[in-house]
């Protein structure tokens, strides 16, 4: 089943104001933080907020995820194990390098018997994972892994490899793209990083529209303002949806039944675009779902 990624808005564990407004805020998801947004001396405490949020429930069709703090850390153990019992949507798992590192993950969840329906995201914000990617998408394979897919992290690929952060991206792109093709392969879903200014509307949806064009299947955000904004832009539009609906209907003709390419409105239209067409009704349909 699709499930809409469109926003992803990161709400910090030690803000309970923040926690209770999750709750109303139109974003497909929220993702719990107890690492960048939490300092040290506040992790346990935000980690017991976000238990109770988690428990106490009210965020409808949006989807969960806690993002646990890296484990090189002396947090993440505690933290996987809370997640574990609270039975979020996914947890996110910051600088993902190597598969071992999704195995220490797999292996805790299992100790703990935590659920299977309960996800494994890797933030992709090291050099070592941008050039094994495929390496650890193709852990997917084993179920054990519970791995959904990938969270790219600019920022911290921009530290780390003192690339600038242009307008553009364009020393990333190559990254990016390698990132992407690894998620397609092993049929994961792939989200961008979040855009850190906030009081730049235009270079959000500047940034948003490319992570759309170049493949994201939505946008992680530091700020409820960006919502509405993300939602439109990887909405798919109503004439694309439109076309879409047009395209299936036409290859569902008995005298197309068994052709590989027709024409329709004066354009050669394959198998091919009747499959992507199928995507787009379906993500088209699942947003409608979310109200």
């Amino acid at each position: 089943m699709i499930r809409p990624r469109r926003s992803m808005l990161f709400m910090p564990g030690s803000n309970p104001r923040a926690l209770e407004k999750a709750r109303g805020l139109p974003a497909d998801g929220i993702i719990l933080d107890l690492e960048d947004a939490v300092a040290p001396d506040a992790k346990a405490s935000a980690r017991d907020a976000i238990a109770q949020t988690l428990a106490a429930g009210g965020f409808g069709k949006r989807e969960v995820i806690i993002r646990i703090n890296a484990l090189d850390s002396p947090w993440w153990i505690d933290d996987v194990t809370m997640a574990g019992k609270a039975k979020p949507d996914g947890i996110l798992v910051p600088k993902i390098s190597s598969v071992e590192d999704l195995a220490a993950i797999a292996d805790r969840l299992s100790d703990i018997n935590a659920d299977m329906s309960i996800r494994v995201w890797a933030m992709i914000e090291t050099s070592r994972a941008i050039l094994h990617c495929e390496e650890l998408a193709a852990a997917s394979r084993d179920a054990e892994m519970r791995l959904a897919g990938f969270v790219f992290g600019p920022n911290d690929i921009a530290r780390e490899t003192r690339i600038r952060m242009m307008p553009g991206r364009a020393a990333m792109l190559p990254m990016i793209i390698n990132c992407v093709l690894a998620t397609r392969l092993h049929g994961l879903e792939i989200l961008d990083g979040p855009y850190s200014g906030i009081s730049d509307p235009v270079g959000f949806a500047e940034e948003a529209t490319q992570g759309r064009d170049i493949g994201f299947d939505g946008k992680t955000l530091i700020h409820p303002g960006q919502i509405d904004a993300c939602n439109e832009i990887f909405t798919p539009p109503a004439a694309e949806v439109a076309q879409a609906r047009k395209i299936i209907a036409a290859f569902e003709l008995p005298e197309n039944a068994k052709r590989g390419a027709i024409q329709l409105d004066g354009k050669m239209v394959e198998r091919l675009h009747a499959e992507m067409a199928k995507r787009t009704i379906a993500i088209s349909d699942a947003i409608a779902t979310m109200g």
